[in-house]
């Protein structure tokens, strides 16, 4: 194991100092991680609970950050040299606040325009994945393309479900999100525990 005394240490660029250094300088908060991941792993599965409620949450967040977005583009827009920038950055930040004062104050409705749009992007992003995979080397290309068919045919079961699905497909994906991203949490803390 390289140590940070070792000469060897010093003349290695930045960014780049060993798993084994780092594990061994977080090996005492193996604790943190693992209640940090229990808690993300207990908060998704209560969304996928609670899924609607979990949909509404998503959709208010979403017209949260919009509505500080657009605020924050027409600050920028005052501090602009030009006119023309300046009337960009003032429509931009403006169409971002009524969209997401829309979000909040209509959140199923905008549940469901949400989920309309994340089914096509799906589609599109697996389309995209699908013809990557048909140029890559032979290694890589089933993945790609499997990956690609995968998403593609996850989009279609989303728009051809919509508006239907509308009240539970941002809640379950975000559940599934918080629950495997607690379990990864939850084995890197116990990986460090071992170390």
């Amino acid at each position: 194991m390289t140590l940070p005394n070792d000469p060897s240490y010093r003349s290695m660029p930045p960014g780049s100092e060993p798993l084994g250094g780092m594990a061994e300088r977080l090996r005492h908060r193996w604790g943190w991680f693992v209640g940090f991941g229990a808690l993300a792993a207990i908060l998704g599965l209560a969304a996928l609970v609670l899924v609607v409620s979990a949909t509404i949450a998503s959709v208010l967040t979403v017209a949260i950050f919009m509505i500080i977005t657009g605020g924050t583009e027409i600050v920028m827009g005052f501090g602009s040299q030009t006119w023309g920038r300046f009337f960009l950055f003032i429509l931009l930040g403006l169409l971002y606040i009524i969209a997401g004062a829309f979000a909040l104050a209509q959140p199923l409705l905008a549940a469901a325009v949400l989920t309309l749009m994340l089914g096509w992007a799906l589609i599109a992003t697996g389309a995209v994945r699908i013809w990557l995979g048909t140029h890559l080397p032979p290694g890589s290309k089933s993945m790609m393309i499997l990956a690609g068919i995968a998403t593609l045919l996850f989009g279609l079961v989303i728009v051809i479900g919509w508006p239907g699905n509308s009240f539970f497909v941002l809640g379950i994906i975000l559940g599934l999100d918080l629950l495997f991203y607690g379990a990864s949490m939850i084995a890197f803390g116990m990986r460090l525990r071992n170390a």
